[in-house]
């Protein structure tokens, strides 16, 4: 019953505030290129159905390659810094470089490199670059995490390098990866959705376009549904995300195990 009042009161919620949106702009006569109530979003939303799922399409291709990407190269790195602490001392201040580096202002140069006849190879570039390094960082948190009577053990007992990395480092990781995970699948959403916007003159085919296009031809509403479609697919990839980390670790793991199992 409880696990019912969780969703119900969220739920209750949304409605109320779309109730009272709807009111305001009702009531105050407010303009539908200023702000469109839900029920014109909702019919701006069925009006342009299908290039709106086309444009959701594109944008989650894009984001779902550019976190499988990151997720790869992140893992595979944090391996490696976990391995050898030369490559971690001289690799690692280059990765936080390329996290505090805002993503608009390198965007157009990985345009101009990558060429805009290849546009989707670089939002792909551009979106997993803003998901690696929470990636690697927690991942790379994770694996020196192991307990180190365990580490000494494995090693008394003749354990190999990979052995180790194997059946202990990678075993302690994976909560700290799925937690990376859970933030960088949001990252590389908004990675894909700025360098969507970057690219813009109609070379980009997904949601951030839309709102462009939509935005300059003031059809407000259009925008507001893009956004809304942008909103939905952020939570869908948390949700997914969240419930593959609870899938994964209910068995063993705190985070997961109510009190008393």
């Amino acid at each position: 019953m409880k696990k019912g009042f969780d969703f119900l009161f969220p739920a209750l919620l949304g409605l109320a505030l779309l109730g009272l949106w709807e009111w305001i702009v009702a009531a105050r006569q407010i303009p539908v290129y200023v702000l469109p109530a839900p029920s014109a979003i909702a019919a701006a939303f069925a009006d342009n159905f299908t290039s709106l799922m086309l444009s959701l399409l594109a944008t989650l291709q894009v984001t779902v390659i550019a976190f499988i990407a990151a997720l790869t190269a992140g893992v595979a790195m944090a391996i490696l810094f976990s391995q050898s602490r030369l490559a971690e001392r001289t690799l690692y201040p280059y990765a936080v470089i390329l996290q505090v580096t805002p993503v608009v202002a390198i965007a157009p140069l990985i345009l101009i490199w990558v060429g805009f006849d290849r546009v989707e190879t670089a939002l792909v570039l551009i979106a997993a670059l803003v998901a690696f390094f929470p990636i690697l960082s927690n991942t790379t948190l994770g694996l020196k995490s192991a307990d180190f009577n365990l580490l000494e053990l494995m090693r008394l007992y003749g354990a190999s390098r990979w052995q180790i990395l194997w059946r202990l480092q990678l075993p302690t990781a994976i909560p700290y990866l799925l937690g990376a995970l859970k933030i960088a699948g949001g990252l590389a959403l908004i990675g894909a959705v700025v360098a969507e916007f970057v690219a813009g003159s109609g070379t980009a085919t997904g949601l951030a376009w839309r709102i462009i296009e939509a935005g300059n031809r003031l059809q407000i509403a259009t925008m507001f549904a893009a956004l809304m479609l942008l909103a939905v697919l952020g939570v869908t990839i948390f949700a997914a995300l969240s419930a593959l980390e609870y899938f994964l670790l209910r068995h063993w793991h705190e985070s997961v195990l109510k009190p008393g199992r």
